[in-house]
């Protein structure tokens, strides 16, 4: 009788647990509270089904996301989108605009984005729609893993190394003046809270990645008191995690060591100018912005984009934009929700047509068009 009924009480915990909605992971999941040697749980397919805001953004990015959807209804992905079109280049950017797609975000707390174009002509507002969308969801910390693709030879080769960067300050302010005419005073702001902040994420990010080193990234020599906060708090934040290697390096030199030896570096934290144009240094080490993954994260929030934030205007209607960095970040995106199964599937579908070699798009030597590299992932999904 006891065994009958523990065994009906099982069941019943099990049914109701199937039915649950998984929650999404957010920036404090990298804080970390157990053991790192826990073995994770087989992969499983999910019964629910997850909204996820989509801003396709500017340049070759709604396509990008058409080529995602085709993917995602190939593989029977549980997600559906929540599409909104901001952008201050096609007349299609306005405050009930933002604050729709803010909404939808906020409520989603997951989302999948191109890059929003930042028109270079002063209109009155300094601040872009791209950094207000950050500051609004307090997207402090970009993450971009770049990870040399199996096949695809590079001067290079095997790299793989993380780019972590504080995005709400720094040089990305936008408080600029005219003191007087012709001179224009531009404030670089750094605080201590938001430096300590982006450092333990780097330290934690590194911990749960099982990553041994962590570089920090600056210009401390000529701005003592600016890039010298930033360091110190690196240093401070440092002590607290004594098993990972912890060092620093200027910025120019960086640059340098990258491009010759980029094997030395396994996580770079870094403030927000730095961090941009590390992103789009690096990714050219493996092959360029078209096949590096990236993604953001607030305390509550994850916004899913292209590692090296490029519009790729010239291609737009060509059908020649590569699609592999946007499906990746699909791919971490189901990942982070859980969804391991088409994570996987998604992920390994691109890497198989890539090192293959037969169908790849002309910005990795090849002739093959968005749609055929479209239809060959989802050749592969099934394999």
């Amino acid at each position: 009788m006891m065994a009958s009924a523990l065994r009906a009480n099982l069941c019943t915990l099990a049914k109701g647990l199937s039915g649950a909605r998984l929650q999404p992971l957010c920036a404090r999941s990298l804080s970390l509270t157990g053991s790192q040697n826990v073995p994770e749980a087989p992969p499983a397919r999910a019964d629910s089904t997850f909204k996820v805001t989509m801003v396709p953004g500017d340049g070759v990015g709604p396509e990008l996301m058409t080529v995602v959807k085709e993917v995602f209804k190939a593989a029977d992905v549980p997600v559906e989108f929540e599409e909104f079109h901001l952008s201050e280049v096609q007349n299609m950017a306005s405050e009930e605009k933002l604050d729709e797609v803010l909404a939808s975000m906020k409520n989603n707390r997951v989302a999948i984005k191109g890059k929003i174009h930042t028109p270079m002509e002063y209109k009155g507002e300094l601040a872009s729609y791209e950094m207000r969308l950050r500051r609004k969801l307090d997207l402090f910390a970009n993450v971009v893993h770049v990870n040399s693709l199996p096949g695809y030879s590079t001067r290079h080769n095997n790299l793989d190394l993380v780019i972590i960067r504080e995005q709400t300050e720094g040089e990305y302010s936008s408080l600029e003046h005219e003191s007087v005419p012709g001179v224009v005073e531009c404030l670089k702001i750094i605080t201590r809270v938001k430096s300590r902040r982006i450092a333990k994420f780097a330290f934690d990010y590194a911990t749960k990645k099982g990553r041994s080193k962590v570089t920090a990234v600056h210009k401390a020599n000529i701005m003592k008191l600016g890039d010298g906060l930033f360091l110190q708090s690196c240093a401070e934040v440092a002590e607290l995690y004594p098993k990972i290697k912890y060092e620093n390096i200027i910025i120019d030199n960086c640059c340098m060591q990258l491009v010759q030896n980029p094997y030395q570096f396994d996580v770079l934290v870094m403030p927000n100018l730095y961090g941009n144009i590390i992103d789009n240094l690096a990714a050219g080490l493996v092959g360029g912005a078209g096949v590096v993954p990236g993604e953001s994260f607030s305390a509550e929030y994850a916004v899913f984009e292209t590692g090296a934030r490029h519009p790729f205007a010239h291609a737009v209607g060509r059908n020649i934009a590569n699609p592999t960095a946007m499906l990746l970040s699909a791919s971490n995106m189901l990942r982070h929700l859980n969804l391991e199964y088409h994570a996987n599937m998604v992920s390994e579908a691109v890497k198989k047509v890539i090192k293959q070699g037969k169908v790849r798009t002309s910005d990795l030597g090849g002739y093959a068009s968005s749609n055929e590299f479209t239809r060959a992932v989802i050749a592969y999904l099934a394999v």
